[in-house]
């Protein structure tokens, strides 16, 4: 039995992926707040082919589920990146990061992987924000 508040946060334009996917987008314990890896893919399922806007739309929705908590960007304590073809990529998906994420820098790690769940996905980011 759990001893401590759970709460299932969803981003209004993604109110079908818990459903869909049966997976919690983020859980708010109280005292952080867990968001599962986020990707570019939009609400209609359709995903840029332009790495650059793939990561900003990524980001955008992890700041959608951010406000959807009651919480923004400055909260974010780590987070975590897996990246297709990674080296290629990279420094765009830093210029994007750096768009949206600002000093004090989170703790970060990046990870190349050999797929992700969304086809087209170049990313997917996961995050841990703490709550004030």
């Amino acid at each position: 039995m759990k001893n401590w508040l759970q709460k299932v946060i969803v981003a209004e334009e993604f109110t079908h992926n818990p459903t869909a996917w049966h997976f919690s987008p983020d859980i708010d314990t109280g005292g952080f707040v867990f968001f599962s890896g986020i990707t570019g893919t939009r609400a209609d399922e359709t995903i840029a082919s332009d790495a650059e806007l793939q990561f900003r739309e990524a980001f955008r929705f992890l700041r959608a589920y951010l406000v959807q908590a009651a919480l923004d960007v400055g909260d974010i304590v780590e987070i975590t990146s897996y990246h297709m073809d990674l080296r290629r990529h990279l420094n765009a998906f830093i210029k994007v990061k750096d768009e949206f994420v600002l000093e004090p820098y989170p703790a970060w790690t990046a990870a190349g992987v050999a797929e992700l769940i969304s086809h087209g996905a170049l990313v997917e980011i996961r995050a841990i924000a703490k709550r004030s």
